[in-house]
């Protein structure tokens, strides 16, 4: 199975952002989600949604291991599905 890394950027608190202590992570198996979860994953990575990210708006950075590669993506946080964002739990660093 693949396991999909995920981060939780950005915010009123600026979570994960250089200088914060703050951080906000999980991790989820892709094979564990719905079909529609895994679904919107995928075209997350193929065509990640473009755009100026918000002002104190949360983003998050998606990460899998493929055959090819790591792969890395940032996306605004509604585009993520809610069962991929409740894999995150704060954390102090």
């Amino acid at each position: 199975m693949t396991r999909l890394e995920v981060e939780r950027l950005g915010g009123i608190a600026g979570f994960g952002l250089p200088g914060s202590r703050l951080r906000s992570r999980g991790q989820v198996e892709i094979g564990d989600l719905a079909p529609a979860d895994r679904q919107a994953i995928e075209a997350l990575f193929d065509h990640p949604p473009g755009g100026p990210h918000l002002p104190d708006a949360f983003r998050y950075r998606l990460t899998r291991q493929t055959p090819g590669g790591r792969q890395v993506v940032e996306v605004p946080e509604q585009h993520v599905p809610p069962a991929v964002r409740s894999v995150v739990q704060d954390e102090i660093a």
